[in-house]
C-alpha cells in the first residue's frame, strides 16, 4: 500500500517526494477569511477563501493561475459537521470527491471521517483525521499509514486572526487533498 498514490482532488497534486508546506490562515474582514499554501521555498501553490458569516460555510480551492480546483460545502444543520467536497466550483454529483465529518459529535477532540465518491456508509471510512485537545495540529492516517502531518504554529499573530500551519505530505500523497482537510478542521474546530 505504500506505493499506492493518493489522489483525491488531483493527480497533479501528488509529488514523488515528502513536501514541505506552509499554511497561512487570515481573518481578512469580519466576513472573510483567507488561506494560502506555499511550498519549502515560498512558491505560492494554492488558495482557499470563502465567507465567514453564511448559514451554509462555503470554500473555493485555486490553483496560482486562479482556476478553481475543490469546492468545499458544510452540509446546513449538520450535528457531525459534515462537509462535501466537489471538483472545481461544481456541486453536481458527477463532481463530487468525498465527504468529511466529524467521527463523533460529542467529542471534544476533533477527529475526522474521510469517505471517498458515492462509497458513503457502503464501508468504511477511507481516511482518519486525528487531532489533539489542546492545540490545532494533527494526523491524516490512510488504514494504519500516516500520509500526512498538520503542526499549527502559534505566534501572537494567531490572536489577531493570523494564523500559520507547517504541513508535511509524504510522498505520492495529494497535498490539495490535504489542505482541505486542513481548513475542515480548522472550520469545525467551533461548536
Amino acid at each position: 500500500m505504500e506505493d499506492q498514490m493518493v489522489k483525491v482532488v488531483g493527480e497533479r497534486f501528488c509529488v514523488p517526494y515528502t513536501m514541505e508546506l506552509v499554511v497561512k490562515r487570515k481573518l481578512q474582514s469580519f466576513s472573510k477569511t483567507l488561506y494560502e499554501a506555499f511550498d519549502a521555498t515560498g512558491n505560492f501553490l494554492l488558495q482557499v477563501d470563502g465567507g465567514v458569516w453564511k448559514f451554509q460555510k462555503k470554500r473555493v480551492m485555486k490553483d496560482p493561475a486562479g482556476l478553481p480546483v475543490a469546492t468545499l460545502r458544510e452540509k446546513a444543520l449538520s450535528w457531525k459537521h459534515q462537509w462535501m467536497i466537489h471538483q472545481g466550483e461544481s456541486s453536481e454529483r458527477n463532481h463530487f470527491l468525498c465527504t468529511v465529518q466529524k467521527s463523533n459529535a460529542l467529542r471534544i477532540k476533533n477527529n475526522l471521517d474521510v469517505f471517498l465518491g458515492n462509497q458513503y456508509k457502503d464501508h468504511g471510512r477511507d481516511f482518519h483525521v486525528t487531532g489533539s485537545f489542546s492545540s490545532l495540529s494533527f494526523k491524516v492516517i490512510r488504514a494504519n499509514t500516516v500520509i500526512a502531518e498538520v503542526r499549527h504554529n502559534f505566534t501572537w499573530g494567531s490572536c489577531k486572526g493570523k494564523e500559520s500551519f507547517k504541513v508535511k505530505v509524504y510522498p505520492e500523497v495529494d497535498y490539495a487533498f490535504i489542505v482541505a482537510l486542513l481548513v475542515i478542521m480548522n472550520e469545525s474546530d467551533g461548536p
